[in-house]
């Protein structure tokens, strides 16, 4: 019996348009209302991710940062677990950015900062209803709990270069992975999201067999790998979908949805 299910965001429950669909909404409460513990895994930032637990009506907490942060699901709520980018490293990672032309975003206490003030950043939290601080240098600031950094660029080759390169040169320093094809994240060697799951399995007392878990991305491969039962999405990369258990529909068609009737309750 699944006690837990663990959701990416983007690509899983929320469509391109940056919604999530009825039908998945309704199949969660349905599954609150049992007891389950729907939980969301995402890399996106809490202060942005509470409205999207709110609008689908979820109370438990939140795990963000790809891990990095795992926050209860309230404006003020109790940190349970942090783990953030040692300073050292940090400027380390702005510095081979800034060689290779490419736009960084910080994260910081929950909120975000940029040093360039361009269409890359408009794009991005136009698209997510997020708000961003323009600093001249990131040089002249105090960098304390960076909560990870987003490498953001059109060239897709540039990125996956990127990723390989950090990858190897950080590979007992950081967590390096690729979140889409545009974004390489960097966080705490120790903020994944399958040691969030593991650590909330533990609070919770759930067992790895009673946790279902669904993603997309490769950044979603340790959150599989942590569940009893992983499933990627139909519009997932195609290594999620090698250490899948299995491959549901496509996020547009509730693949979500369409895996819990599957595997955890029938009529949602």
């Amino acid at each position: 019996m699944i006690k837990m299910l663990v959701l990416d965001i983007d690509g899983t429950i929320y469509r391109k348009n940056f919604s999530a669909s009825d039908a998945v909404k309704n199949a969660l409460k349905k599954l609150t209302e049992d007891g389950i513990k729907v939980v969301l895994a995402t890399g996106r930032m809490f202060s942005a991710t509470i409205p999207i637990a709110k609008n689908i009506g979820l109370d438990s907490p939140i795990v963000c940062y790809q891990g990095g942060l795992i926050k209860e699901c309230a404006e003020n709520g109790k940190i349970l677990l942090q783990k953030d980018v040692p300073e050292k490293y940090a400027r380390e990672i702005i510095r081979i950015l800034r060689e290779k032309d490419i736009h960084c975003n910080l994260y910081m206490n929950d909120g975000l900062v940029v040093e360039n003030d361009n269409e890359t950043i408009k794009r991005y939290t136009d698209e997510r209803n997020v708000r961003y601080t323009v600093v001249n240098n990131f040089d002249d600031i105090d960098l304390k709990n960076i909560n990870k950094m987003l490498a953001i660029d059109t060239d897709v080759k540039k990125i996956e270069d990127l990723q390989k390169q950090l990858a190897q040169q950080y590979s007992k320093d950081l967590y390096i992975i690729r979140s889409t094809p545009h974004f390489c994240e960097i966080s705490n060697i120790e903020a994944t999201k399958g040691n969030a799951v593991r650590y909330l399995a533990d609070l919770w007392n759930i067992k790895k067999e009673e946790i279902m878990a669904v993603g997309d991305q490769d950044n979603d491969i340790e959150m599989l790998k942590a569940a009893g039962i992983a499933v990627a999405m139909g519009n997932g990369t195609e290594e999620l979908k090698k250490i899948a258990d299995y491959v549901t529909d496509t996020v547009e068609n509730d693949g979500v949805v369409k895996a819990i009737q599957k595997f955890i309750k029938e009529n949602v």
